[in-house]
């Protein structure tokens, strides 16, 4: 689903109104335009929660305002990973999870610790062949998907692969991180539940570490309250500075998205027959694109020179922030192999484009020819 099929959320508005209006105080006289933040770790008795560890209140307005963007109820947690970690808990011990060969490699680790001392049983799958993984759903209890994938960019059927999750009786979760609320919903497509790495995008601003996940409304409730009681009972729950952060930062997400997209998309065509590149990786929207640089070798000192070489664009591990980041995957310890050695994924920021242009062009033509 791409940004022409998310127009409205059930609210009616717009996405690029939503994140703006969600997440409010009910207006009164006098009432505070933005919500506060509540510090503390204990309540009076009798109330809703008695300890912070349960609930805060400065939670509250970012599930609120993610959960409307996505059509459903969210969690907010302490880390993407968190998130992360809650859903695979739903997989019971000795169970099969069906998931992206290459995909977002804090995943892939997770996965391969749990195969390994046999929790549960990874299979892989390219996502881009639903025979493929149609036949790997066979008896499975949980179909993880990525679409873009992370780094490869690797396009999904969101909506046939859920389908065939359903009928092969498996949970089907989506990491929703690249493309935000904004370019798809995948609960809208069938999925179970959506997992975000709030740090990325949703925040926007390289300053937070937080994750989400997302439950559709009614028949989803039974697997909240299981994610629910999974974050109260491992304890990875949100700051309330981080959660307020979060809800500041996503007011922009409207306006970053947009520039970061175009200026993506502006890139990728300039570097499509680059001499120093054998391949763009750009499924032609979103922000993320992913070179594959020419070098000795098999090309890894190059692209790590590529990266390293930069003055604008910061060499960094993360995405989806304002600025602009690059990065040799594989300089990355449980990297899926899967990855090429050679390759460059680039978080496209706010920058103007030419800027950008210009410092990367710099650094792969210090290369030399």
């Amino acid at each position: 689903m791409t940004e022409d099929h998310a127009r409205t959320t059930h609210s009616g508005l717009s996405p690029r109104t939503q994140v703006v209006a969600s997440g409010r105080p009910e207006r009164a006289p006098g009432a505070p335009l933005n919500p506060a933040v509540t510090f503390t770790s204990t309540y009076i008795a009798d109330g809703p929660a008695n300890y912070a560890r349960v609930d805060n209140p400065s939670w509250t307005p970012f599930e609120q305002a993610v959960g409307e963007l996505e059509g459903g109820d969210a969690l907010l947690y302490s880390s993407g990973m968190a998130a992360t970690t809650a859903v695979l808990s739903l997989v019971p011990v000795g169970g099969v999870v069906v998931a992206p060969a290459a995909a977002y490699n804090g995943l892939v680790s997770a996965l391969t610790d749990a195969d390994r001392e046999g929790r549960v049983h990874a299979r892989w799958v390219d996502v881009t062949d639903e025979a493929q993984v149609t036949t790997a759903l066979e008896g499975a209890d949980l179909l993880w998907l990525e679409s873009p994938t992370n780094p490869l960019l690797d396009v999904a059927d969101l909506a046939a692969l859920t389908r065939a999750g359903h009928e092969a009786g498996a949970l089907v979760a989506v990491d929703n991180t690249f493309a935000t609320p904004l370019l798809q919903r995948p609960l809208a497509d069938g999925a179970d539940v959506v997992v975000h790495s709030a740090t990325k995008y949703l925040s926007g601003h390289s300053d937070v570490i937080l994750g989400i996940t997302v439950t559709p409304p009614g028949a989803g409730e039974a697997l909240r309250q299981r994610l629910a009681r999974h974050r109260t009972l491992g304890g990875a729950i949100a700051g309330p500075m981080e959660a307020w952060l979060a809800l500041r930062g996503l007011r922009t997400l409207a306006l970053r998205l947009e520039r970061s997209c175009a200026n993506a998309a502006e890139l990728a065509t300039r570097l499509e027959g680059h001499p120093r590149i054998s391949r763009v990786r750009y499924p032609g929207w979103g922000a993320v694109v992913s070179i594959e640089v020419v070098g000795d070798g098999d090309g890894a000192a190059a692209a790590e020179a590529v990266a390293a070489g930069t003055r604008l664009w910061s060499n960094s591990t993360s995405l989806g922030g304002v600025e602009s980041q690059l990065e040799r995957r594989r300089r990355q310890p449980g990297e899926p192999e899967a990855v090429p050695v050679n390759l460059v994924r680039m978080s496209v920021g706010v920058e103007d484009v030419e800027d950008l242009w210009r410092d990367l062009e710099s650094s792969l033509a210090a290369l030399g020819s």
